[in-house]
């Protein structure tokens, strides 16, 4: 029981588990834009489904540190960039966010996004697939990403189920926040578009901080909330007239 007398343990866990929440936007920002084409009971079943998917791979992940530090080890070269693993796969689930937030908006200006019905983009296995895909590519950026930060497994488990606690928290509101307001939705899209940049770019050795993709999205979200309210008061000022 020494570690409880020890503050750089407490530190190690405190600073982790924020750095796993503030990574773990992406994360919420898909699964809420996917969930938010299926019907609310199914909706809740696979944000749960996929939040749980997430803490598992993570922790999965966790357990063979040894495969993961072998993710970064070079398989060739291009350019004069070594290439291994890892970049593939940030690659791969950079396009995929590509491919998967610019279907979403086509449907959406096609008038094709509200039908929830039975099929397959709007099918809970496909959603549940889809949140699966890129639960693992995030997963595996951040605990590449929390190893390097923590010296103990168990710190590294404790944060990230910490983590994904505070994602079920708010990932709820969230959705049905994106998907009362189709505006936020279209912005939530656009996020995937970046984040699938900077994915395609850690892959590829541009390295882009994090903390500008943050403070972009951030900014966005200010803007759209502004929207929001003056859209709002707008419409009680029109009922009351009336």
């Amino acid at each position: 029981m020494e570690w409880l007398a020890d503050p750089s343990i407490w530190a190690s866990l405190l600073t982790l588990t924020l750095m796993e929440i503030v990574l773990g936007i992406d994360n919420i920002v898909f699964i809420s834009v996917l969930v938010a084409r299926l019907p609310e009971n199914q909706a809740k079943r696979a944000r749960q489904i996929g939040l749980a998917l997430a803490l598992v791979f993570r922790i999965l992940l966790l357990l063979v540190l040894a495969w993961i530090i072998g993710l970064t080890a070079p398989l060739f070269s291009i350019f004069g960039h070594d290439v291994s693993w890892r970049d593939i796969i940030l690659i791969a689930g950079g396009l995929f966010l590509f491919y998967k937030a610019t279907h979403e908006i086509h449907q959406e200006i096609e008038g094709e996004g509200h039908d929830t019905g039975s099929g397959v983009s709007a099918g809970m296995t496909a959603v549940i697939i889809q949140i699966a895909i890129i639960d693992m590519v995030f997963s595996i950026d951040s605990i590449i990403t929390a190893i390097g930060m923590a010296e103990h497994v168990w710190i590294m488990i404790t944060a990230v189920v910490i983590a994904i606690g505070v994602m079920y928290i708010f990932s709820g509101t969230i959705a049905d926040f994106i998907a009362a307001h189709p505006t936020t939705k279209m912005l939530a899209l656009s996020f995937l578009i970046l984040i699938g940049v900077t994915l395609v770019a850690d892959g590829a050795g541009f390295h882009i901080p994090k903390g500008y993709v943050y403070f972009a999205m951030a900014f966005s979200t200010g803007v759209e909330a502004i929207n929001i309210l003056v859209s709002s008061r707008r419409k009680k000022k029109g009922a009351v007239s009336k």
